[in-house]
């Protein structure tokens, strides 16, 4: 017999390996390529002593509201992952390892990485004993020790030719669940789980820190019998209560199938309810969200060395290219879009007009009280996830860059003059969005003091200001990666001091 919890735990889970997984290994796959040396940047969780002095979080919180109707105990399951340092050793003619940079193979050529191994942490309590003070016994506490395995590298003849050698280090930590009876007419309870990195490790650095951290950390949470309630669209009674609720480092989504409410997804990213992978997908890619369809093209354009290097980098790596490598023509057609749904437009401006510029129409879903005249065209979807980026081989320069590219065409000026002032690279600005070009993000930036990083230019003749906004956590990042901000010159205003 099905069990409809674990029908479900499995939907929740491939749509969170794009989560756990989320910025893996990045195309094009090869451990050289210098974005795939800036990973794990989603729901890690670093041992106490990095997150005192290093920016980052030892704990992640999750508070959400369910009605327990018939069900009577929680069923959790925390997952993430747990850094293995690969090294590649080479065997001598007099029976010794060496550690080398490459081990070539006819099929791949293997260099050192760091792995990402899974781990899964579980809790199946009764709700009257995660009660105050019942709860304080069912702490879960887990150790993972440090240890070292070996895994021996075989020629095409079946000879050992070198090993790659995995260590790890230790991590430990606690899974902390707490149910609260909310007073009022409806039985509301109220969940909290708070997942916390207790590893006791003194660390230099990010690199050292990550080897003791929890990654892609997330939790699936199920109530067999009972119902959890929405958190981004809670029923009109519940609002109050899920204002006051208090998730860090994480967003709780409803998961499963549409109409399920018995899962709960906690992600590391904002997702939406009841997230889905697109049925087009061939299978998991890990580069950060980035479209099916370009991914599978620029991979099948890799050179047979390096889809060796490839190979050679990461087992998950390795299914990626085998994947494009076999993939019928009819599965690359299915990828160029899907119509999800129709609907007819009726009265005016006619059928299959577009929408005037203007104000961004409300979300999908939402109601303004009125019929909207212009109704969304319909949706093509992709993908299972957005889109993203991609980054040059080198770090600290924009994604791309006009002036370094000979098909370009018009030279880039280095600098830009707004309100008589010249702005270049290292200028002070304040930012000034306006209500013409911004999204929800410019919003949040309106005010805010930034350094300008480059002028830039876009093919059809725009110039840009790549900017990092001072007291940003991630502006080392940014400018590591060459992930900046863009606004035009005049959505700035220049600023008279030099430094932040």
């Amino acid at each position: 017999m099905r069990n409809p919890l674990e029908d479900g735990f499995g939907q929740a889970r491939a749509v969170a390996d794009a989560v756990l997984f989320e910025g893996y290994v990045l195309y094009p796959y090869r451990a050289s390529s210098a974005k795939n040396r800036l990973r794990w940047q989603f729901g890690v969780l670093v041992p106490p002593a990095w997150a005192a002095t290093g920016g980052e979080h030892a704990v992640q919180r999750t508070e959400v509201l369910l009605e327990p109707r018939a069900g009577d105990r929680l069923h959790a399951e925390l997952r993430f992952l747990h850094v293995r340092r690969r090294t590649v050793e080479r065997l001598g003619s007099d029976g010794r390892y060496t550690e080398v940079a490459e081990l070539e193979l006819p099929d791949r050529v293997l260099v050192p990485w760091d792995e990402g191994h899974e781990e899964r942490v579980l809790i199946h309590a009764p709700f009257d004993e995660l009660t105050e003070p019942q709860a304080a016994a069912r702490v879960v506490k887990f150790d993972l020790p440090p240890g070292t395995e070996h895994e021996p590298v075989t020629d095409s003849e079946g000879r050992t030719v070198g090993r790659l050698v995995r260590h790890r280090e230790r991590l430990s930590g606690e899974l902390r669940p707490l149910v609260e009876e909310l007073p009022g007419p409806y039985r509301v309870l109220r969940l909290t789980v708070g997942v916390h990195n207790t590893t006791d490790a003194d660390v230099a650095d990010r690199t050292e820190a990550l080897a003791h951290s929890m990654i892609g950390t997330h939790l699936l949470l199920g109530v067999p019998g009972g119902r959890f309630l929405s958190m981004t669209d809670p029923p009109e009674w519940a609002r109050p209560a899920v204002a006051e609720c208090h998730n860090d480092h994480t967003w709780p989504v409803l998961a499963g199938p549409p109409g399920a409410e018995e899962i709960m997804l906690s992600s590391p990213i904002v997702l939406e309810d009841h997230p889905a992978l697109a049925d087009e997908s061939p299978g998991p890619l890990y580069d950060a969200t980035e479209i099916d369809e370009i991914l599978s093209l620029r991979t099948a354009a890799l050179t047979e060395r390096e889809k060796r290097e490839a190979r050679g980098t990461d087992a998950r790596a390795a299914e990626v290219v085998d994947l494009v490598d076999s993939m019928p023509e009819a599965v690359r057609e299915r990828l160029h879009g899907a119509i999800r749904g129709l609907r007819e437009v009726t009265g005016e401006p006619g059928p299959g007009a577009l929408a005037p510029a203007g104000p961004v129409p409300a979300a999908a879903g939402a109601s303004s009280g009125a019929a909207d005249p212009y109704p969304a065209p319909a949706e093509r979807d992709f993908s299972a996830t957005a889109t993203g980026l991609t980054l040059p081989d080198g770090p600290g320069h924009p994604w791309w860059d006009p002036a370094q590219d000979p098909a370009a065409g018009e030279e880039v000026p280095a600098a830009v003059v707004i309100d008589g002032r010249t702005v270049r690279a290292g200028s002070r600005v304040l930012l000034t969005p306006g209500t013409r070009r911004s999204d929800a993000q410019d919003e949040f930036l309106l005010g805010r003091r930034a350094t300008v990083e480059a002028v830039v230019g876009d093919l059809d003749g725009e110039t840009h200001l790549a900017v990092v906004v001072d007291d940003d956590p991630g502006t080392d990042l940014r400018r590591a990666q060459g992930r900046f901000l863009y606004f035009r010159p005049d959505e700035v205003a220049p600023l008279e001091e030099e430094t932040p």
